[in-house]
């Protein structure tokens, strides 16, 4: 075993913790049905440091979901969450789908569960869809439950999963690909699931959007488009651009946040069906504009949808794309369509995965869920924290240069021990005995990242991270 306390983000993140409930293992297991559960659950809405929307650091929230057995090492986990139907309804004020967060915690993780922009303690409208503000809220939250586990002495190994459902699955696509493109100096994904997500935006939802079919969530259309003129300043100059004069009201209530999201969703499928006998979203939009983007693909409209596609790329973590085909809120074939592309890309091992056939949006949750725990378990490491381990020095040993490319120099060491070099998915790497005194590791055939060095002494351990550098 070997611990991951050190901070590679010196600055912190996280500004307060607060206490919510604590649920005994026995509890878990009787609520969720879920013998595998393997401990008891404390609960934490957390604040924290992250950029709003026009980039100026600002205070979010979200919920820790952290285990209650201190003699394990755990990975982190980043679930994040569906749409919101309001303000307060998110993980941090323990809605519906913390108990997500709080299942996935009570199988052995810290679970860190955004709250997003715009919503719970994060001022203004909610950037929703916004791949990018979906991202970097999560990764604050993820930097912030670090900074909990150093203060509140639980161990991390370094592993980190990735999921969510719906709204999230799109969040959780837009995480990964964050950390793996961006951070993966910092974070090293073990796994991700994105669930029911919209990965394509700009096509499989924009057909959606566009088409003459019954969808009783009209709302979603609106929500997006609001986000999207909040985040891009040229979708329309006024509503009444895009929405007809029926419509504009209610939408114009929601945007100023006189009117929840479900509210907005009741109101616009009575309008729908009084209006044109039917909830068909395209007969709220002004005929000008739906012909506009069906005609110009450099539309700010058609724009905005297609920067927030999160599907055309290659993770390179092992990932599940799962989906129910009676979906009747987000088309299943957003997962089709991100398994093709990202295995086109070359993604090292995705695949789509059917979690119930006969589910539709709500019904697919508990499957896709049940078949995410079984599939992180399968990489999950969960070790005991050893008498030795409890003894770990983190960051005191003399070693330079760090950053380092060719050698890197271990001074006045006390004692002999065994060098063990460790990936942030804790693989072992490299292993050399060490004598006391002075001592040299080649760090030739590494590629550039971050590492753990480990080594393991006669009465203590010492942990430190390495930088390896390529020119």
């Amino acid at each position: 075993a070997f611990l991951f306390a050190a901070q590679i983000i010196v600055a912190q993140t996280l500004l307060t913790s607060t206490f919510l409930q604590h649920k005994t293992k026995n509890q878990l297991i009787a609520e969720f049905n879920n013998p595998l559960i393997r401990n008891g659950v404390n609960l934490y809405k957390v604040t924290y440091l992250t950029p709003n929307v026009q980039g100026v650091s600002s205070t979010a929230s979200g919920l820790l979901a952290a285990p209650d057995n201190f003699s394990k090492i755990y990975p982190m986990l980043c679930y994040q969450h569906g749409t919101s139907s309001s303000k307060t309804d998110v993980p941090s004020h323990l809605n519906g789908e913390s108990q997500l967060a709080t299942i996935f915690s009570g199988m052995g993780y810290l679970v860190a569960a955004p709250d997003y922009l715009g919503l719970g303690d994060s001022p203004g409208f909610h950037p929703y869809v916004h791949a990018a503000t979906e991202a970097s809220a999560a990764v604050d939250l993820l930097r912030a439950a670090r900074d909990f586990a150093a203060q509140e002495e639980l161990q991390l190994n370094g592993q980190v999963f990735v999921t969510g459902y719906s709204q999230g699955g799109h969040a959780a696509m837009a995480l990964h690909r964050k950390l793996e493109l961006e951070l993966s100096n910092e974070f090293a994904v073990t796994a991700a699931a994105p669930m029911s997500g919209p990965y394509s935006i700009g096509g499989i939802m924009r057909e959606l959007i566009l088409s003459e079919n019954e969808y009783f969530f009209p709302a979603y259309i609106p929500n997006t488009i609001l986000s999207y003129q909040m985040m891009y300043g040229n979708l329309y100059n006024d509503l009444s651009e895009v929405f007809k004069p029926a419509y504009v009201p209610a939408i114009t209530k929601f945007g100023n946040g006189e009117i929840s999201l479900s509210e907005l969703n009741t109101t616009l499928i009575s309008l729908l069906t009084a209006n044109e006998g039917a909830s068909v979203p395209l007969k709220m939009m002004q005929d000008a504009m739906v012909g506009a983007i069906l005609t110009d693909p450099q539309h700010p409209f058609n724009v905005a949808l297609n920067e927030n596609n999160v599907y055309d790329w290659a993770p390179a973590a092992p990932t599940r794309l799962v989906y129910c085909t009676a979906d009747d809120q987000v088309p299943f074939e957003n997962a089709i369509l991100a398994d093709s592309v990202m295995n086109a890309n070359g993604g090292a091992e995705v695949i789509a995965f059917n979690a119930d056939p006969s589910a539709d949006h709500v019904g697919c949750v508990l499957p896709a869920t049940f078949y995410t725990i079984l599939f992180f378990s399968t990489l999950q490491q969960l070790e005991n924290i050893t008498t030795a381990a409890i003894n770990t020095t983190t960051g005191l040993l003399d070693i330079f240069p760090n950053p380092a490319s060719e050698t890197v120099f271990i001074k006045n060491l006390p004692g002999m021990g065994e060098l063990h070099l460790l990936d942030l998915n804790g693989r072992l790497l490299r292993s050399m005995p060490v004598v006391q005194g002075d001592n040299e590791l080649p760090l030739s055939g590494l590629s550039a990242g971050m590492y753990l060095m480990k080594i393991t002494g006669e009465d203590r351990i010492w942990v430190n991270k390495l930088m390896v550098r390529r020119e």
